[in-house]
């Protein structure tokens, strides 16, 4: 059975490049009938935080990418990392080092006047004399000498390190006891038998450690998929300004999980020309294998087109819940099929979607001054103030039937559409722009339209 497994460190948000990760190692467990799981890496006591550790569980259920068993926090599991380095010092596969940071730095400058590559000496690998005192000892792993340690990445090929330029006996257990990342990565991953690991490139030079340390513990080595990193569209690494960003600022940003993971499965993976990916095409086609080699890049007008899409065919009742979340409650509107149905052709984003309602909801506080320059020439109040007196002799409740007052003034007057729509819009609106004027007026109500008329014609000089 394939396991995949997701594990981040809560010293800041889930960032969308995480989030890649965590989807792709999500949809390989799904393909496979496998599971996924998700770990907290909380060790780092100094820089952890508990609202990090709680908005990347909040955003993992916002996207409906849940683990298949019990969340593992790291910080739980002292006792499972003790008994390891135990084992390994009892089978001499790792020693005590009593070397001082002085003595190591010494070591360095040494190594870094000869040109040599900084790396531990060994001094203690065999040590067999009396400890030196006051010197609370480090635990190192006894690595291979030389040769080359192999990884058959699936992504990435066949990769060999050389094993005097990557490794030396390095730290698994600090002075105080505490253990080091490669080697709890390593021991949670077998014990929570992992299979599969995809992730960041940026963690390759980790995987040599991390094999040492399987081989070391008897256990299976998983196998890897070293994911290319996400660029932005100049070639450079993500920034938050380029959308580099927690995760749940895209929620409030308003954007639909779904378009968020079809955007994302999409940074550095194909299936053809396709663009559109239901999440059950995703785990029906996704395939690790498949992954691009060289970096992707985030392009946010993708983004935009992909979150249009897909608030176009949600059923209005679901986008009038969810449009809650921006402060907009349709509830008691009798026309918010209509608005709705207007608005999101339009809108790109869910906020974008609310603030185009309330734009069209709540009276013009004020009239923008170009477009009442544009719009009130000579005779617009005439034609404008002869459109309610129209209205007023009717009961329209429809679109069309708002459309057809409109064509009236149109005909009776001789004139073109844009000569009663400009200002009448900025009469209702405040503004140009906006979705259909017939749409917007069978949404206010035949009242709510007199009223914006006549305190239109009474501000705008």
């Amino acid at each position: 059975m394939v396991v995949t497994r997701f594990a981040p460190s809560p010293t800041g948000y889930l960032h969308i490049g995480g989030l890649r990760t965590a989807l792709f190692s999500y949809l390989w467990a799904k393909k496979n009938n496998g599971k996924f799981l998700l770990r907290i890496e909380d060790t780092d006591k100094a820089r952890n935080s508990q609202e990090a550790a709680d908005k990347i569980i909040e955003a993992f259920e916002w996207l409906g990418l849940k683990s298949d068993e019990e969340i593992v926090f790291q910080s739980q599991r002292d006792d499972i990392y003790k008994k390891y380095i135990q084992q390994l010092l009892d089978e001499g596969k790792a020693y005590y080092c009593y070397m001082t940071k002085e003595e190591l730095d010494k070591l360095r400058e040494e190594q870094i006047a000869k040109k040599e590559r900084p790396r531990y000496d060994g001094r203690y690998r065999d040590f067999k004399g009396t400890p030196p005192e006051g010197i609370e000892p480090v635990v190192r792993i006894k690595a291979p000498l030389d040769g080359v340690i192999t990884v058959e990445d699936g992504i990435k090929g066949h990769i060999e390190f050389n094993v005097k330029d990557m490794l030396d006996d390095f730290i698994i257990a600090r002075s105080d006891g505490s253990p080091t990342y490669n080697f709890v990565v390593a021991v949670d991953d077998a014990t929570m038998g992992i299979t599969d690991v995809i992730r960041g490139d940026d963690h390759l030079s980790n995987t040599p450690k991390q094999i040492v340390v399987y081989n070391a513990l008897g256990f299976d080595v998983p196998k890897f998929y070293h994911v290319p990193m996400i660029h932005n569209e100049q070639g450079k690494k993500l920034s938050k300004r380029d959308g580099a960003t927690d995760v749940m600022e895209y929620k409030k940003m308003g954007y639909l999980p779904e378009a968020l993971l079809n955007f994302l499965v999409r940074l550095g993976w194909s299936h053809g020309d396709q663009e559109i990916f239901s999440f059950g095409e995703m785990i029906e086609l996704f395939d690790p294998k498949d992954i691009n080699k060289s970096a992707s890049v985030y392009n946010v007008e993708k983004l935009n087109w992909l979150n249009g899409h897909y608030i176009k065919n949600t059923p209005n009742e679901k986008l009038e819940e969810l449009l809650k979340d921006y402060d907009l409650v349709l509830t008691n509107s009798d026309k918010k099929e209509i608005l709705l149905d207007a608005l999101k052709e339009r809108a790109k984003t869910l906020k974008e979607l609310a603030d185009l309602a309330k734009d069209i909801l709540n009276r013009p506080a004020n009239y923008d001054e170009k477009a009442v320059k544009k719009a009130y020439k000579s005779g617009a109040k005439d034609i404008v103030a002869n459109f309610k007196e129209k209205l007023l002799l009717k009961n329209p409740h429809l679109p069309n039937e708002f459309h057809d007052i409109m064509q009236e003034v149109v005909d009776e007057m001789g004139i073109g559409f844009g000569k009663i729509g400009q200002p009448l819009r900025v009469a209702l609106l405040g503004k140009l722009g906006g979705p259909g004027l017939d749409v917007v007026m069978a949404v206010i109500g035949k009242d709510e339209v007199v009223k914006r008329i006549d305190k239109a014609l009474e501000s705008i000089e």
